[in-house]
């Protein structure tokens, strides 16, 4: 095999190679370390070499962490759902799994290895090359591991409202992974968004809803407000007079001066004669709903 070789394998994996793949092109431990002393190359970990120097971008610390990690590791959890293309639950630290007996000591700063005992093989999908973790079982094991259940509840709704997979098939895998932390749990939150929940706040005001007896609201409308422009509302009812009773749902982004006064100027251009705007928080939601409920029941919204 050439020496050559390895420029051409270093540049499938981000310009990473294992010792054990050096050696596989040639180069002993004696041309690594001359290398690494000169500054050409760089030793990330006991187990990986840099041929290139600098700052390890993001793909790079995804390779670094599979090639430190085994034979067997995927890079996994909302890393993997962040490749796939999920929004808005970007972590800093990449994550990878590795099966639970891999001896990765302490890794590298930016990589995070989370041990499992279940079959990553089954897991497995490759993008560019790089081994990832399929984007149900990486969403699920990692609110599995949430204690927040706003969190682990937050991520499965996006995984879905964005398109990256459907309800059903985040059924199947949460039988597949069995015995899963959470999977009751989940089963009845991922059967409320395949009922048209996109949001935990939508899922919180069904809920809502349920408990307190109101009438469910029609979710996600379509509407042009004043200027022609198309909108969608987070919750409507159609009040016993005729009009429309519009409850929309605001989140901690929303407290941002821009979003706030983005968000007023929103309500102005919904609002009309036959249909008032109303707005209440997510913590609202969360931690008094009875208020929330009372004062909708006040506003006309009619028993379920």
């Amino acid at each position: 095999m050439s020496r050559e070789d390895w420029k051409r394998r270093a540049l499938t994996q981000g310009g990473l190679l294992t010792r054990a793949q050096l050696a596989e092109h040639g180069i002993d431990r004696w041309a690594v370390r001359h290398r690494i002393d000169t500054g050409r190359w760089v030793d990330h970990t006991p187990t990986v070499i840099g041929t290139t120097t600098g700052e390890l971008s993001r793909e790079q610390l995804m390779w670094l962490g599979v090639l430190h990690g085994g034979p067997d590791a995927l890079v996994g959890d909302l890393t993997a759902a962040e490749v796939a293309g999920l929004r808005n639950w970007h972590r800093d630290d990449v994550t990878i799994l590795v099966p639970h007996s891999a001896d990765v000591g302490a890794g590298h700063p930016g990589t995070v290895f989370v041990r499992s005992r279940r079959p990553l093989t089954d897991w497995k999908r490759s993008v560019a090359g790089l081994p990832m973790c399929r984007v149900e079982p990486a969403v699920l094991r990692f609110a599995s591991a949430q204690r927040s259940a706003r969190t682990a509840e937050g991520v499965l709704a996006a995984t879905v409202q964005q398109r990256l997979t459907s309800p059903d098939q985040l059924l199947e895998w949460v039988d597949r992974m069995r015995p899963l932390r959470g999977a009751d749990r989940f089963r009845r939150v991922i059967r409320e968004i395949a009922g048209g929940a996109h949001s935990v706040a939508e899922i919180d005001v069904r809920r809502m809803c349920k408990r307190f007896g109101l009438a469910p609201p029609v979710r996600q409308v379509r509407r042009r407000d004043s200027s022609g422009r198309l909108r969608f509302t987070d919750c409507e009812w159609l009040l016993a007079d005729g009009r429309i009773l519009v409850l929309e749902v605001d989140g901690a982004f929303h407290m941002d001066v821009e979003n706030w006064e983005d968000d007023l100027a929103r309500q102005r251009a919904l609002t009309s004669p036959n249909r008032v705007v109303v707005r209440c928080t997510a913590r609202e939601l969360r931690d008094e709903p009875d208020r929330v409920a009372r004062d909708l029941r006040l506003l006309g919204v009619p028993a379920a």
